[in-house]
């Protein structure tokens, strides 16, 4: 019975928890606290923090945390299942739709005309990183972080001209930004 509950609840988290990780807490806070009581609001918290600390969505990290938690590794597989299934059946039938119908002039028309509208809303998330990053609010200069700034170009070089991995540019800059902390703060 465990394991239904533990399914359907991330069902209803990975069905409804548009926009991302931060518009899923609420659905998550209210089933895993408020209705089944698998955690407790300082657990939640920390389960947050977890989330956001491992690689993958706060959502599935969150299923399998809870899954473990409550039901082991059985557990685990129930409910990281129930979240990443809605997911992936729109996804498929999606891929279907545009597999079939990717001839169409319409298609083709609507694709070209939200390909510019895609990128002006990764380049304006860009630009909100990078503000926070180099410490811009609202292009106010007293707060500027010059050695985010010089690592950021750094970065930008080894990857644009030397097509250095991405791996290996991630790790570089945070060891300049551990070192930059040891040696002026």
């Amino acid at each position: 019975m465990i394991y239904l509950k533990l399914f359907i609840s991330f069902l209803k988290i990975g069905a409804f928890s548009f926009g991302g990780g931060y518009a899923a807490m609420p659905i998550i806070q209210s089933e895993v606290v408020d209705t089944y009581h698998w955690l407790t609001l300082e657990e939640f918290t920390d389960l947050i923090t977890i989330s956001q600390m491992t690689p993958g969505p706060i959502a599935v990290n969150s299923a399998t945390f809870v899954g473990i938690r409550i039901g082991g590794i059985p557990g685990a597989l129930v409910a990281t299942f129930g979240c990443i299934l809605p997911a992936s059946l729109l996804l498929i039938f999606l891929s279907w739709m545009y597999m079939k119908y990717k001839k169409l002039t319409i298609l083709q028309t609507i694709l070209s005309v939200l390909r510019p509208a895609v990128v002006v809303l990764i380049a304006i998330s860009g630009i909100k990183i990078l503000q926070s990053a180099f410490g811009l609010n609202e292009f106010i200069l007293e707060n500027l972080r010059l050695h985010m700034l010089f690592i950021f170009v750094i970065c930008l070089v080894l990857l644009i001209k030397y097509k250095k991995n991405p791996i290996f540019v991630m790790v570089l800059a945070g060891l300049l930004n551990l070192l930059y902390n040891i040696i002026f703060l």
